[in-house]
């Protein structure tokens, strides 16, 4: 019997909000709430989910009320059906997306900033905060169905956004001005480039390729290219007429790579680069309706581009396609979001935070 409930609690928790759905693929955006690091478009703690086939319109809510302490990241795992949260109060947390129950959490000494997860599921990587700077920063690695800390790597301070890459082989992690590569296979360190991003660590992307990462800079708008070959940064890509003194926190590929947008949060603008081209060359840019935190990251047909403000904008057109709303009508925001795809109720696919290439990976 009890095994009955938890199936049907399973079919009725997902987002399945008409009987059309059965059969079909129904698309969704899960913004969690509220970004721990900025306070536009906050709303109560928890998940909202859009329909992204159905202008973004809100769905529903999942109140999570821990994510009071502010989140640092949102990374979603289709192996597990699962979201990994983690929090400003070095709290990590296994979110089951079926169920809607948290399966575990846990709080560690350090940690926990924007974390990412093996394929399988069963390694997270958890960086120990861009706050951290003790002489032990980097990396715990985290056991993906208990929540225990497998292993702690030292890798430098303010270690920051970590990604894994789309294979599932290599881990990327940014610390101060240094990007690092490891084997997701034994952690081994694979690559060093120093001296990158101007100052601190800030957000970057990677093409599906691995052939270049792009990585934004600390004291003006605009990004380094690294080319991940030679471990070495080959361009200063800089946004606007004229330098623009503020960092920049915000960088994703469109799915097909021939776009990077960079996010001027200040600014309240997203800058648009043609990356057919090496160095990659200015196209524009969108304006926002607020500042923030700063992020960008796509839809993974390719068609919306996400941000830290509640704007939706079409990537062919650049022009805004809908406005996030929760459900009093108010406009929401925020960095920590993940796209997830839903057919009978089960989770069929899953995005990620970052901004990521996938011209030869899907």
């Amino acid at each position: 019997m009890r095994l009955m409930s938890l199936a049907l609690l399973s079919c009725l928790a997902v987002p399945a909000v008409s009987a059309s759905d059965a059969g079909d693929v129904r698309r969704y955006l899960y913004l969690s709430m509220p970004d721990g690091a900025q306070k536009e478009g906050r709303s109560k703690a928890g998940i909202l989910i859009f329909d992204i086939d159905n202008g973004h319109k809100f769905v529903r809510r999942i109140d999570m009320p821990v994510f009071e302490e502010g989140l640092r990241g949102f990374a979603g795992n289709l192996a597990m059906r699962s979201a990994y949260y983690s929090s400003t109060n070095h709290r990590l947390g296994r979110f089951d997306l079926e169920t809607e129950k948290t399966v575990w959490e846990k709080v560690y000494d350090v940690g926990c900033d924007r974390s990412s997860v093996t394929l399988d599921g069963k390694k997270i990587y958890v960086p120990t905060g861009w706050w951290y700077k003790g002489e032990d920063a980097g990396l715990l690695v985290v056991n993906g169905e208990t929540g225990e800390i497998l292993k702690r790597i030292t890798v430098g301070p303010q270690a920051h956004n970590s990604i894994v890459n789309l294979s599932g082989t290599r881990l990327y992690l940014g610390t101060t001005t240094t990007l690092s590569v490891f084997d997701t296979a034994d952690e081994k360190l694979v690559m060093q480039v120093k001296d990158v991003g101007e100052r601190g660590i800030f957000p970057f992307t990677i093409d599906s390729r691995e052939r270049y990462a792009y990585v934004c800079l600390g004291n003006h708008v605009g990004f380094d290219v690294v080319d991940l070959k030679s471990g070495k940064a080959i361009h200063r890509v800089f946004a606007g007429d004229e330098k623009i003194p503020h960092r920049t926190h915000g960088a994703g590929l469109t799915p097909d790579e021939t776009e990077l947008w960079i996010s001027d949060q200040r600014g309240q603008k997203l800058f648009i680069f043609d990356t057919t081209k090496m160095p990659p060359a200015p196209k524009g840019h969108v304006e926002l309706s607020q500042g923030g935190h700063g992020w960008v990251a796509f839809s993974l047909d390719g068609k919306y581009a996400w941000s830290h403000t509640p704007d939706v904008f079409d990537i062919k057109t650049k022009k805004l396609a809908a406005t996030l709303r929760d459900e009093t009508g108010e406009p929401v925001s925020g960095s920590k979001f993940i796209e997830v795809h839903v057919k009978d109720g089960k989770i069929v696919r899953v995005g990620h935070e970052f901004g990521l290439g996938r011209k030869y990976a899907d």
